[in-house]
């Protein structure tokens, strides 16, 4: 199983502490850790993903469920109408995070902020998050990773200048959160409320007449 390199530090402490509790405290002290242990296995875990082909089609950034389709206007870095997807990741989903299009990164903005519950609307701007700006053959799209509750901290990997590939990972948020999309205004959305998606598989949306081979 291919583990997401950020999660390897959290593996390796409560390993330790595994081994620590099985030598001190014996095997009554031994399955707590151990479960914790095998927890961070599954939560950082990475797997491999088959990313559709076609043109002219944005892929899901992230694991988890929509909870928010809306138009409204960018005012960070597109500056422009847009369509907000926002997707939210309960423990249980993968965290790694994967580019909705081919693109080279114009900006990546770190904003400190506050750390409330994901599904409130108002998380998406007033939380801690890093907003990537990608610039596509469609036209240029945000993606903004916020962190949650129990999430405190987002990463990504990517700087101004790198170029990425429709699916590629870019990034990871550590435990529960958010993720927030923003697709250009003439985007025709394949998803709705409430759906389950999977990064670099699920298709968000397409423009034009770009053929779809999922």
């Amino acid at each position: 199983m291919k583990i997401a390199p950020e999660g390897r530090p959290f593996i390796s402490f409560f390993a330790v502490i595994t081994a620590i509790s099985l030598l001190a405290g014996g095997i009554l002290a031994f399955p707590l850790p151990f479960i914790l242990t095998l927890f961070m296995v599954y939560f950082f875990r990475d797997p491999e993903r088959t990313v559709p082909e076609g043109e002219n089609i944005f892929v899901s950034p992230a694991d988890g469920r929509v909870i928010q389709i809306h138009n409204i206007q960018e005012q960070q870095s597109i500056k422009d109408d847009t369509i907000e997807i926002s997707i939210f990741m309960s423990p249980f989903n993968v965290h790694v995070n994967r580019a909705p299009c081919s693109g080279v990164v114009e900006a990546v903005v770190h904003t400190p902020g506050r750390f409330l519950s994901a599904f409130k609307p108002e998380a998406s701007l007033q939380n801690e998050n890093i907003a990537m700006t990608l610039n596509g053959d469609n036209g240029r799209l945000l993606v903004r990773q916020v962190a949650g509750f129990l999430a405190r901290r987002a990463v990504c990997r990517v700087k101004p200048g790198d170029a990425l590939t429709k699916g590629q990972r870019y990034g990871l948020i550590k435990f529960s959160s958010r993720l927030d999309v923003y697709l250009p205004k003439d985007t025709e959305i394949n998803v709705k409320l409430g759906d389950k998606v999977k990064a670099g598989e699920t298709i968000l949306g397409s423009i034009g007449t770009g053929r779809i081979t999922a």
